[in-house]
């Protein structure tokens, strides 16, 4: 899996983002018990996915606050 740009992000509907941060959590998690055995091939996987989940956040809380922003001057 490719890391995926926050431009690329930013293009997901509001409800893809809960959806796409449960996902790459739940590999983390899946990661992180490969590493504790000793099973883990690519440990770069771990930091690509927690910086994207990372993305996902960010992006997610910019649309957020720009949202809050637009109901506070509507309103």
């Amino acid at each position: 899996m490719k890391t995926v740009k926050a431009g690329k992000i930013r293009e997901l509907a509001a409800t893809e983002f809960d959806k796409r941060a449960g996902e790459i959590r739940e590999e983390l998690f899946k990661l992180r018990f490969q590493h504790a055995t000793g099973q883990l091939e690519n440990p770069v996987r771990m930091r690509t996915l927690r910086r994207e989940l990372a993305r996902v956040l960010t992006v997610q809380q910019e649309q957020a606050v720009a949202a809050a922003k637009l109901a506070g001057k509507a309103g």
